[in-house]
């Protein structure tokens, strides 16, 4: 079992904003109970991860410990392919595990198990309204959340894993300035080609389906996506405002490969900055053995400890939140 935490540091100066709708983003992955062939059918553990406007779903410390739930009220259904009389609508309701006060955010998962026959394909989706108005591009309009399951059995004889991709449901950008951010990418199966794309609204995707959207291309100063290690390059234009990023990623058995074994949806913004006035411009930085976007494996029932060690270089100011995205579990203090 692998285990991600990723972290965002917030400085004094930013504070709190709010907006009134209510979604802020999420993924869907899946992976097979056992990877080896029996019989005709697989248990299949499908994870939704969401975040939403903590205005709306409320989340704390006493949430987290009592694993209560956020973001009922809304399904993931069938929307293309072979789902007809396998896929069983899933509630979005999920265990809230992290929260920011000062992004205004609630964030969660849930873990479902269902059975599929195999060699099947179809697209499941988390599509409903509305994200919220102060959006470069998308403002107001629905979202579309979209995953492809694929049951067959992969030229190696097993039955694929989903990639799982990692993200901060808000992670803040200074504006005017070209920006370089990374999303982690993994896979149970160890030897697969990853790539990730831009969702698209075109039903010749793999998902046959609108993938995005209202956000569709939600980044208008978007200069390159580098695909194989989904590495963003662009710019933002106006502070105070967001930007939504809707990525798929998928899986292929090869580099010769040409069409994914699995898509998976990444959503998530980018909220823009102005350049400090102050005579510090140094962002803090997270220090120690282990580096920013270390990904720490650990077996499954054990207990792990990690220290986040975060430097700050500006005197006279000081972190006012660590804003992490973790599993179900995961304790922090």
């Amino acid at each position: 079992m692998l285990i991600t935490r990723s972290l965002i540091i917030l400085l004094v100066g930013f504070g709190t904003i709010v907006h009134g709708s209510h979604f802020r983003g999420g993924t869907i992955t899946w992976r097979p109970l056992n990877n080896t062939p029996s019989g005709s059918t697989v248990a299949v553990q499908v994870r939704e991860r969401f975040s939403w406007n903590r205005a709306t779903y409320y989340c704390d410390d006493t949430t987290i410990a009592a694993q209560g739930i956020i973001g009922s009220g809304y399904l993931v259904t069938g929307v293309s392919g072979s789902y007809s009389g396998v896929w069983t609508n899933m509630n979005t309701a999920i265990a809230c595990t992290d929260y920011s006060v000062a992004l205004t955010v609630s964030s969660g998962e849930h873990f479902e198990t269902q059975t599929f026959p195999l060699n099947i394909a179809f697209s499941i989706g988390f599509v409903s309204s509305a994200w919220f108005a102060n959006l470069a591009v998308g403002g107001n309009g629905g979202w579309s959340v979209i995953c492809h399951i694929n049951t067959a059995i992969r030229p190696d004889g097993f039955i694929n894993s989903s990639p799982i991709a990692v993200s901060l449901p808000i992670v803040y950008k200074q504006i005017l300035v070209q920006q370089v951010h990374v999303i982690q990418m993994s896979d149970f199966d160890g030897t697969d080609i990853l790539q990730c794309r831009w969702s698209t609204a075109s039903s010749s995707n793999i998902n046959g389906y609108n993938e995005c959207s209202g956000v569709c291309m939600g980044i208008p100063l978007y200069i390159n996506l580098i695909s194989n290690n989904c590495t963003l390059v662009f710019s933002l234009a106006t502070a105070g405002q967001y930007a939504a990023a809707a990525l798929q990623i998928e899986d292929y058995y090869s580099s010769s490969s040409t069409t994914p074994m699995s898509s998976v949806p990444l959503q998530f913004l980018f909220y823009g900055y102005a350049a400090p006035t102050g005579s510090c411009t140094t962002p803090p930085a997270i220090i120690g053995n282990r580096p920013n976007r270390a990904c720490i494996g650990t077996p499954i029932g054990s207990n792990v400890t990690e220290y986040i060690i975060v430097q700050v270089y500006c005197p006279g100011h000081a972190i006012t939140d660590l804003v992490s995205s973790a599993p179900t579990g995961m304790k922090k203090s």
